[in-house]
């Protein structure tokens, strides 16, 4: 009976039953080819296969990505322009992406950022953030 009862109170989580949408404003977007891809991560999944995600065919300067069901929560956004839709980053050498990338409250440098300084807190309700995209490559 606990086991049944514990998996009722995780089920709103697993759902995603309480959480809202967080729409993501990607700018800086260079072209209009291929899609923008948005991870919403933990602190945890950050930098990895992160548990929320949305894409949006790409536009040039702004493109607007939705990523519903997110409950509440301390996130961090990171967003790529996947210019030749292959489904990943493409890099150069020593590492350096060929497209368009970003994160949440950060201005990308020369160094990966950290979580703390990407988080922010979603509520769970809906909510609108921003993420500006840095190509390294003309």
């Amino acid at each position: 009976m606990k086991q049944y009862f514990l998996a009722f109170l995780a089920l709103p989580l697993l759902t995603g039953a309480s959480g809202g949408s967080i729409d993501v404003a990607v700018g800086n977007i260079r072209s209009a080819q291929g899609k923008i891809h948005v991870d919403i991560c933990t602190r945890e999944t950050f930098l990895k296969a992160c548990p929320f995600a949305g894409e949006a065919p790409a536009h040039m300067g702004t493109t607007i990505v939705t990523i519903h069901n997110v409950p509440p929560g301390v996130y961090a956004a990171q967003a790529t322009h996947d210019a030749n839709s292959n489904n990943k980053v493409d890099m150069a050498l020593f590492g350096i992406p060929k497209e368009g990338v970003g994160f949440s409250n950060y201005t990308i440098g020369m160094s990966t950022p950290k979580f703390e300084e990407t988080a922010f807190r979603h509520e769970g309700g809906d909510q609108k953030i921003s993420v500006g995209l840095k190509y390294f490559f003309r």
